[in-house]
């Protein structure tokens, strides 16, 4: 219910925000009522001229506003904190949005993410962010799409959150793009929402991007998960959503878990999508077709594409699939199948939600898998998501575990960053984009690492290679961490992140069991480490307690095991 608002006597006006707008923002502010008979307000003004307010009355969760600056300069927004309570307010211009992207004028504390200068990881500009969306490039920028909750860095509602970049790494915040189903977003409860999803560009003189996600409500019956698709022109705002899968194929005794739409064009040139579900068996990945050059309809169910029983039954999700090295309508082109497991548990390691690459040839109607392997043995790269870039395939995932996440802890996340997809050996490697390269700013001395000394890392976010004397050469890399203890070991179980906080009582082993390689690139961040040894053969990333940096490290190998190392500086 909209309540009509008055401008407030200044008397009882204490709380205001302000900045200089040029005439046609456009202002996206989340608001409450503190109060169960007293709506909340927010007040603007332009100049001294009053430009209009908006108002709700839900004391349960943030209403999302819209107010138009159609007079530009000093613009003030007032409003009572004993009645009102803000959770958001960002501007926009919709003709700039794109270069210049939002412009936010104030978060709560709570919300609020951390200020960390030189880190160079994408997070979002406040809020929760976990699964990659719609990740692809539109036009001349790259898009990212993400689960989001805007309000608090802690799972809820979800939302998707947008940014683009020229170069997978400088990223520029764009207004919130999806919000959930109208009968939930007025509720704080966590009960679903728009989930994950992935998006296409579009064919033909009109183009355009089209965009897929799983919509939410836990407890509807039949279907909590349905897939809905829309259509996009300006990249800015969502329009109308359609629904497209109401239900999930009959006859396979599949769980209620049915999400996260992958549309792709396959081998012989119709749309694929992907969904993930599970069976009374096992994860189990659907494949479905449609005819229309549009992807606006006509889905229909081809079979199950995939299916892993080895974690029971923990669903598959998150799936893409991309065609590695080759044309997608050459026969000899292999493929990569990636998706995770949710709530799996690997039982030799400890390790939770393990993400699967499976890779084998694909005709567009079934997949041959060849081989298969794990994405990442950290395990910290969930959700991963991969299109075809004009230089290869390109992925990122969500840099966090789901067995980090409880209700009594918020947890600002990143992404990890962006990778590349090759079949070199007959293995999947996942190196960093070559972008990484611009991060380096200065070397730090090295010929202390070499001769066994602790070695001062500056404020944390450095890359560090080591290069082996023969492939599988001992070495163990210990590092100084405010609240918990780390290091990168080679020995002969294989390469590990050797990873304890204090009050731990579960201590997982984040091991590529097995592995010999030759070269290692470690990447230090605030929040996290990402280990990419032999070109991204073996890929290790690891969600780090707080955001202070790594302050020191010190290597340990027998004399000639290490050829060479350097440290850089990084920064964005």
């Amino acid at each position: 219910m909209m309540h009509q608002a008055t401008a407030p006597s200044l008397e009882y006006m204490q709380a205001t925000i302000s900045a200089i707008l040029p005439a046609g923002t456009t202002a996206h502010i989340w608001l409450k009522a503190l109060q169960e008979e007293t709506p909340a307000s927010l007040f603007a003004t332009a100049d001294g001229i009053e430009i209009g307010a908006v108002t709700t009355d839900n004391t349960e969760e943030f209403s999302f506003r819209t107010l138009s600056v159609s007079q530009g300069g000093e613009t003030t927004f007032s409003y009572d904190p004993s009645t009102t309570e803000l959770s958001i307010v960002y501007s926009y211009s919709r003709q700039s949005a794109m270069t210049e992207g939002v412009r936010v004028l104030y978060t709560r504390p709570t919300n609020a993410m951390p200020e960390l200068p030189g880190s160079y990881h994408f997070r979002p500009p406040f809020g929760w962010m976990n699964d990659p969306n719609g990740f692809g490039r539109f036009g001349e920028k790259i898009h990212l799409f993400y689960q989001h909750y805007p309000h608090t860095p802690r799972w809820n509602t979800m939302h998707w959150g947008h940014a683009v970049s020229d170069d997978f790494l400088h990223w520029t915040h764009l207004p919130v793009f999806l919000f959930p189903p109208s009968e939930l977003s007025a509720r704080a409860d966590g009960l679903g929402g728009a989930y994950s999803g992935s998006a296409i560009a579009l064919p033909g003189e009109q183009g355009g991007v089209r965009i897929f996600f799983t919509e939410h409500i836990k407890g509807r019956r039949p279907e909590e998960q349905r897939q809905f698709a829309m259509k996009i022109e300006d990249m800015i705002s969502a329009d109308a959503a359609e629904l497209i899968l109401p239900q999930r194929p009959e006859g396979l005794d599949l769980k209620l878990d049915f999400r996260d739409p992958y549309v792709f064009k396959g081998p012989d040139g119709r749309w694929k999508m992907l969904l993930g579900s599970r069976d009374h068996s096992g994860g189990v990945i659907l494949l479905y077709e449609t005819d229309d050059p549009q992807a606006a309809g006509g889905w229909r169910f081809i079979g199950v594409l995939h299916r892993e029983d080895r974690f029971k039954k923990k669903p598959a999700e998150c799936p893409c699939m991309v065609p590695l090295g080759g044309a997608p309508d050459d026969p000899d082109t292999r493929w990569a199948l990636i998706f995770g497991l949710l709530t799996s548990r690997d039982l030799a390691t400890g390790r939770h939600n393990i993400a699967i690459a499976t890779v084998g040839r694909f005709d567009g109607m079934s997949f041959a898998p060849e081989f298969e392997q794990e994405l990442d043995f950290g395990t910290d790269a969930y959700a991963f998501q991969a299109f075809v870039d004009r230089s290869g395939p390109v992925g990122i995932a969500w840099l966090a575990n789901w067995s980090d996440v409880s209700k009594d802890a918020d947890m600002p996340t990143a992404m990890t960053l962006p990778r590349r997809l090759l079949l070199r050996d007959g293995a999947l490697l996942t190196p960093p984009v070559d972008a990484v390269l611009t991060l380096r700013q200065n070397r730090i001395d090295s010929d202390g690492l070499l001769a066994g000394e602790t070695v001062c890392l500056g404020n944390g976010m450095v890359e560090i290679f080591l290069d082996l004397s023969s492939p599988g050469n001992a070495f163990k890399l210990e590092f100084e961490h405010p609240e918990t203890e780390l290091s990168v070991q080679l020995d002969s179980e294989g390469l590990s992140i050797p990873f304890a906080r204090a009050g731990d009582t579960i201590f997982p082993r984040y091991i590529a069991a097995g592995a010999r390689p030759s070269s290692i690139r470690i990447f230090l961040d605030a929040g996290s480490i990402e280990v990419f040894a032999d070109d991204g053969r073996w890929t290790g990333t690891k969600r780090l307690p707080g955001f202070e940096g790594v302050r020191t490290a010190r290597l340990h190998a027998p004399d000639g095991n290490i050829a060479s190392a350097g440290i850089w500086q990084l920064k964005l």
